[in-house]
């Protein structure tokens, strides 16, 4: 009777094994470069189905049940024809604009992952229990709507010759987050900042705040078929993290063209950026090109950082599986340190090339001599050194459970719209989180998202018409224009915050 049972099993896992194999041939041939597909490859390379780990099921995600077929015409599909002239997708208009056997150098946040997941269990609530005490949710209070009866191509031919960035989109298309919450996202790998704090070498600091600069991108690759909301001027948003160490405050600082900006510090670091969007749609794809400069000063070295965005392009807009990429060079400068500087490379896909996402550095001296070589995926980890030898210097944490569910988010996305008991009172009226309409849509109440989009959107051009009655110009209230004309804070967020506290302040009413 053991000799059958063993037989037999030994039989099933030769079909599994098989069957395996030829799926791993299938997906060698297939260039497609969606999420279902990737996430398809890296599974099976994980391991085999014999490994004792875990079960090989339990490593393919619902996102990998597209077929090859539907795969390749997704990304052929993406071909570009240009229809129509650029316009600023986050621009606040009357109507609201639309739409390894690999030596691993990771940080001990990172390693420490595993561990922490294991300990810990789900509340009622959602929220995450680590070693009985309440830590930051693990799922949204709702997942994400229904969009497939929405036709984007109706809505565009229906406003042809018009500004697009006035056409006010559904509010389905967007994800309960707002642009201001999407540059506090970029912190989520705030420790390799922490790292280029702690190290001497210039050139390896070079290599961690190079890192960091790609990381910022990691967040969008489940991310290409919803939009954040616009922030309405005069929001704002911040963000304390007491585990990660640091402290964030955004605003929107302008209306035409509508501009925000953020600022962050920490013991080690101080992140500032002031950014605006452009928009160029090309048939079946949309341009995003950023307008802006990020800075970063270490203050144990006195450096000051400097470096621009990538364009990001979003494919299958009309029909199909969306999907994202970014491509362009990141130049990175340190202008107190004229001896060294980096330039990344977001390599663009090619139909005849199956490596997609891929990006190429390099850490230079004065001379233009490269010091380090960088590679590897945006979305995946990032690596240093050479081919035949390299040390992983980031790799991306693993995705919440049901992701796909809940917009995309990550586990650090998932906690940015979260408001606190503790926290609301000491929030100004205008903090995003506060924002009904995003609120509502999260808790999965569409019609009541959309409603409340309306009357915001129309406080917004009254406030307007009042400005312009008065000839009055709006004042930003956190944030300054320094004399290179970037947005810088004025400093004065926290210590209102606790004196007198924003409860006893007058705050405009935006919703």
């Amino acid at each position: 009777m053991f000799s059958a049972a063993y037989f037999t099993l030994k039989s099933a896992y030769s079909t599994v094994f098989t069957e395996r194999e030829k799926l791993k041939q299938l997906l060698e041939q297939d260039s497609s470069p969606t999420p279902q597909i990737m996430g398809l490859k890296n599974a099976l390379a994980a391991e085999s189905p014999c490994d004792k780990k875990r079960p090989l099921v339990h490593q393919i995600s619902n996102e990998s049940r597209l077929s090859i077929t539907d795969s390749l015409t997704e990304f052929f599909d993406a071909q570009e024809v240009l229809l129509s002239s650029s316009s600023s997708e986050n621009e606040v208009s009357d109507d609201d604009s639309y739409v390894s056997d690999i030596s691993d150098n990771i940080s001990e946040d990172n390693l420490s992952n595993d561990i922490d997941n294991e300990r810990q269990s789900l509340g009622r609530d959602g929220a995450c229990v680590v070693d009985g005490f309440p830590k930051h949710r693990t799922c949204l209070p709702a997942p994400c709507p229904n969009t497939s009866n929405i036709s984007l191509w109706n809505i565009l031919r229906n406003n042809i010759g018009k500004d697009l960035s006035k056409v006010s989109m559904p509010v389905q298309l967007n994800e309960p987050l707002n642009t201001l919450q999407r540059l506090c996202e970029e912190l989520e790998y705030s420790e390799l900042l922490d790292k280029a704090g702690e190290t001497q070498d210039p050139f390896e600091r070079m290599v961690y705040v190079a890192t960091f600069a790609v990381s910022t991108y990691a967040p969008s690759f489940y991310r290409a078929g919803s939009k954040p909301f616009n922030p309405v001027l005069g929001e704002t948003y911040e963000y304390v993290n007491e585990d990660k160490g640091f402290r964030f405050i955004a605003e929107q600082v302008s209306h035409h063209p509508p501009v925000s900006a953020c600022h962050a510090e920490s013991d080690k670091f101080v992140l500032y950026q002031d950014i605006r969007w452009k928009n160029k749609f090309w048939g079946k794809s949309m341009e995003i090109v950023p307008i802006g400069t990020t800075h970063l000063i270490l203050p144990g070295f006195e450096d000051h950082y400097e470096w621009n965005k990538v364009t990001s392009c979003i494919h299958n807009i009309l029909s199909g599986q969306r999907w994202i990429e970014h491509y362009g060079e990141i130049i990175i400068k340190n202008t107190k340190n004229k001896n060294c500087h980096c330039k990344v490379n977001f390599i663009k896909a090619k139909y005849w090339n199956p490596n997609v996402h891929e990006i190429e550095g390099s850490v230079m001296d004065g001379n233009g001599k490269v010091v380090y070589r960088l590679f590897g995926k945006w979305h995946e980890s990032l690596f240093y050194g050479s081919p035949s030898s390299p040390i992983c210097i980031w790799r991306t944490n693993p995705m919440p459970k049901d992701h796909e569910l809940y917009y995309g988010f990550t586990k650090f996305a998932l906690q940015i719209n979260e408001l606190e008991p503790k926290t609301k009172p000491l929030l100004p009226s205008t903090d995003t989180r506060i924002r009904p309409d995003q609120r509502l849509l999260e808790e999965g109440n569409v019609e009541g998202a959309e409603a409340q989009k309306q009357r915001i959107e129309q406080l917004q051009r009254e406030r307007r018409r009042v400005l312009e009655e008065n000839n009055l110009e709006h004042q930003p209230r956190f944030f300054r224009k320094s004399s290179d004309e970037s947005w810088v804070t004025n400093g004065t967020y926290w210590q209102l915050r606790k004196d007198p506290g924003f409860a006893k302040l007058d705050c405009p009413i935006l919703w």
